[in-house]
């Protein structure tokens, strides 16, 4: 935390000041993943179970820790070591005699055949993906070295080796996130490890010596060591002493941003602390879009540097871009977006005539689709990499020539042990090819799963696989440099693409996400508002999931329309009663789902369930909810966008 902004250390921890991490399902997904391959780690060291520190004090760990390595041949797990102000949790410790190896496990992939991977291309930086893993094996071994002088330590990490493949099936289900006194951690299915075993190992580790050295080497800006670094950072957190760091365009991520809410409520603001300090912004300037709020904008930081914070200050000047595209250049978009905050414009840009000459060329019926899509670093799959992408769910809405809209089809398939792909792409390939209708996708990512599936299927034993190869070419464009390479005939239509060539409204901000671009779409048509006010999706729109749907609600200011994510209901609404169900909420830490990322730990977590219906089927509803959303959110844009293009001739 102190490498990626060294003010964080004053923040973090402390109640007054909300960390929205916290409450990330895409970070608690891919945290969950770490807690899984940490556990699969241990496995492979057998011996260390005994010896597992689970004292969270740091006396009672560090004098546990300590006791053990009295043993001349031992492995730790969770070793706890401290040197003056410094302590650390080691993940995997063995000592043999002299030698000490210090084993960190990270939930990151590696393809490698030794540790140059861990280098840049010319061999002379540390490749940027890998840097702070490494700078934290660095850390704990400059700790470990110190705290035990007259050992020899070698330090490595554990990763997910994309080169191997899994040779058992629910590998990953062995595995089950739980909440103990308040934290996460993976518990090992016992009974089943001893009836289908680890299979092949899927973890590999790799020396860090090289790289921990060329940190070592390293100095900062200021002429400093890591080990100065690591001083500075201990004792101003030993001191409760805030480092003040320069603000930039980094701080547009900071987590340490109070909303206006939690600041009614006397939480504090670490962002706002911070800017207010460095420079003479007001109370209510935060109450404005920043430069690091434009849309794709490089100059940020230099404009940060010279005094200009917020969005209002900027001018045309900064965009410079060639009038008259039909389409809007980046720089044209930038400027459009941070023109509407100057002249306080609520009113949204469409580029009718321009939109009006692509959906010209559009054959109906029309197809919008959505995937929802995993991919872990322990396969759930027999025969999959760490990584390896499974598409479990599709959602598709259909248009009419004459306006009529339907949920035409859905797919989801999450049931345990069963590789979803393959059955995936028939059952996508029965809905579409019907006709020679137009289909939608928001974004590049169903264009990547399917060339990530391609491979899958082509090598594979599948009876149909080359009939099923053949019509995903006539929908997709290869990836650079595959093998033959293609671009289909009916290749499909980006829908994110043509919001931000012809498609701009002020409430968007700097993001084109369709979780944004929807509300906007709702708050501005009135033809919306009054159509989906009536309870008729579910209704006279055939819905396989809702029935009777007002997607219209008011927020209390009564002229706002609320998001309609938010409308998704609780998932287990109708199962607190149970307590035992209730404790394995509370436990999973999934309440709502209505977003990507707690898709991903939704379906993570049924891998996991064969027993337990109820919760299952709360699960699969909910699911089927949301990605039937993400297809009508994309139909209600181009219902909006219609409506119009036809208003205005």
């Amino acid at each position: 935390m102190a490498k990626d902004c060294p003010t964080k250390l004053y923040y973090t921890g402390k109640a007054e000041y909300p960390d929205e991490n916290a409450e990330d399902s895409f970070l608690q997904s891919l945290a969950e993943g770490g807690f899984q391959v940490g556990e699969l780690a241990k496995l492979y060291f057998p011996g260390g179970e005994k010896n597992d520190i689970e004292e969270i004090g740091y006396e009672s760990s560090i004098a546990r820790t300590s006791e053990l390595l009295k043993q001349d041949e031992v492995v730790i797990f969770e070793a706890a070591i401290a040197y003056e102000n410094l302590f650390i949790r080691a993940d995997i410790l063995v000592k043999k005699g002299n030698r000490l190896q210090l084993i960190e496990v990270k939930a990151k992939s590696y393809e490698g055949a030794d540790d140059s991977f861990f280098f840049n291309a010319s061999g002379n930086n540390l490749n940027s993906d890998y840097r702070s893993y490494l700078e934290d094996v660095a850390f704990q071994k400059y700790v470990l070295t110190h705290a035990y002088p007259g050992k020899q330590v070698s330090s490595f990490l554990m990763l997910a080796d994309k080169s191997e493949i899994t040779t058992v099936s629910g590998l990953n289900q062995l595995f089950r996130i739980v909440s103990v006194n308040g934290r996460k951690k993976a518990i090992v299915d016992r009974e089943k490890l001893e009836s289908q075993g680890l299979g092949k190992k899927i973890l590999t580790k790799v020396s860090a010596d090289r790289a921990v050295e060329f940190i070592y080497n390293e100095l900062d800006a200021n002429g400093g060591t890591f080990f100065d670094q690591i001083k500075l950072y201990a004792n101003a957190y030993r001191d409760d002493q805030k480092i003040r760091t320069p603000i930039g365009k980094h701080c547009k991520v900071c987590e340490f941003k109070a909303t206006d809410a939690e600041e009614k409520e006397g939480k504090r603001s670490g962002f706002k602390e911070c800017w207010m300090e460095q420079t003479h912004l007001t109370d209510t300037d935060f109450l404005k879009p920043f430069v690091f709020d434009v849309w794709s904008y490089r100059g940020a930081d230099a404009k940060i540097q010279e005094g200009t914070y917020l969005i209002e200050d900027l001018s045309e000047e900064d965009f410079p871009f060639d009038p008259g595209s039909p389409i809007l250049s980046p720089k044209e978009r930038q400027w459009l977006q941070v023109k509407k905050v100057i002249e306080k414009d609520p009113t949204p840009y469409l580029n009718r005539d321009a939109l009006r000459s692509e959906m010209s060329r559009w054959k109906y019926p029309l197809h919008f689709i959505d995937f929802e899509t995993s991919a872990v670093a322990i396969p759930f799959f027999k025969g999959m990499r760490p990584y390896e992408g499974i598409a479990f769910q599709f959602s598709h809405h259909q248009v009419d020539r004459d306006g009529k809209i339907k949920h035409a089809s859905q797919f989801l398939n999450a049931n345990p042990f069963e590789f979803p792909n393959f059955s995936f792409i028939r059952a996508l390939k029965q809905a579409l090819e019907k006709d020679e209708g137009t289909i939608f996708r928001y974004s590049s990512h169903e264009n990547s799963y399917f060339n990530h599936i391609y491979p899958q299927l082509q090598n594979s034993e599948e009876a149909d696989k080359d009939e099923l190869l053949a019509w995903m070419r006539t929908i997709t464009t290869s990836r650079k440099g595959t093998i033959p390479e293609w671009e289909g005939e009916r290749n499909m239509v980006d829908l994110l693409e043509l919001v931000k060539y012809y498609f701009y409204h002020p409430r968007m901000g700097g993001s084109n996400s369709i979780k944004e671009v929807l509300p906007a779409v709702l708050n501005e048509s009135k033809y919306l508002q009054t159509k989906y006010a009536k309870p008729m999706y579910g209704n006279e729109i055939p819905s396989f999931n809702f029935k009777n749907m007002v997607w219209i609600e008011w927020e209390e200011d009564g002229k706002t329309v609320k998001n309609p994510y938010k409308l998704l209901p609780p998932i287990f609404a109708e199962l607190l009663a149970d307590e035992q169900t209730h404790q394995w909420i509370k436990s999973s830490g999934l309440d709502r789902l209505a977003d990507g990322g707690a898709a991903m730990t939704a379906y993570s977590i049924l891998q996991g369930l064969e027993d337990k219906t109820h919760v299952r089927n709360s699960l699969e509803s909910a699911l089927l909810k949301y990605c039937e959303l993400d297809t009508l959110a994309m139909v209600l844009i181009w219902e909006y966008w219609e409506h119009e293009i036809d208003q205005n001739g």
